[in-house]
């Protein structure tokens, strides 16, 4: 099959629905063989008859990773996309979100590319994408406390990965989305519902932030995904490349 990803062998966390999802459906697109891989293996319904592998796996159970990327790999590119967005303040956050938080949405990458490392090493190289958000390093959102504290933390991870396996053939990015249109963002609209007066109007607030005036898609950060991954990104290494419609503008 051809693609720009053809001959390569695709790892995604978190496929079952939103980027994580697009990601991998892209990756197939792109000729790629695809692991995709969510904790709620119903949500993975569908892949398989695109031609993608399919797993259970908690990526906070360090042993399920470990035996899931032995069993399937080694690699030439991963995705780190799974991750969690806690709705908090500094003084409202509790330390079961804090510690939640930082295992989910960085611990879980370090150790999915501790795992997938060496079978890249042993490759010659490959492309690790990590889940970022332009909440965090790019800028202070409110009411993001401890997300936006651990997606700075993940540019930290991304940009040391990337520094010590340069010359190695490995390049390590991170993508820091806007606000994207997915069934994790419609979970946080029907949490907020209530105070702002109805799903539609907190639905509204969302987008009224966009400076484009509308949210973005999962495909679209996809799509970044798959260029950051493929051999034409090959000059590509240590960035956190901003896709959020001008937000940060």
């Amino acid at each position: 099959m051809s693609g720009r990803l053809a001959g390569k062998h695709c790892f995604v966390t978190a496929a079952g629905q939103g980027i994580g999802r697009a990601t991998a459906l892209a990756y197939a697109a792109e000729g790629a063989t695809v692991v995709a891989t969510d904790r709620d293996a119903e949500k993975l319904a569908g892949l398989e008859a695109k031609g993608i592998t399919t797993q259970a796996l908690d990526v906070l159970d360090d042993k399920a990773v470990v035996a899931c990327i032995t069993a399937h790999g080694p690699f030439d590119v991963v995705f780190n996309c799974a991750g969690f967005v806690h709705q908090n303040d500094v003084l409202s956050c509790t330390d079961e979100e804090w510690d939640f938080a930082f295992a989910l949405n960085v611990r879980a990458q370090w150790k999915v590319i501790r795992a997938a490392l060496p079978g890249m090493l042993s490759r010659g190289g490959g492309s690790i994408v990590n889940m970022a958000s332009a909440a965090g390093s790019v800028k202070g959102v409110a009411n993001r406390f401890v997300y936006g504290t651990t997606k700075a933390a993940v540019v930290g991870m991304t940009k040391s990965v990337a520094a010590d396996y340069v010359a190695k053939g490995i390049r390590c990015n991170c993508v820091c989305p806007g606000t994207v249109d997915t069934p994790s963002l419609g979970e946080r609209i029907s949490a907020n519902a209530a105070a702002a007066g109805g799903e539609a109007a907190a639905r509204a607030a969302f987008v009224g932030r966009q400076a484009m005036g509308r949210l973005a898609t999962a495909e679209e950060i996809a799509a970044l995904v798959v260029y950051l991954s493929a051999p034409e990104s090959a000059f590509v290494t240590a960035q956190a490349v901003v896709i959020d419609g001008g937000w940060t503008n």
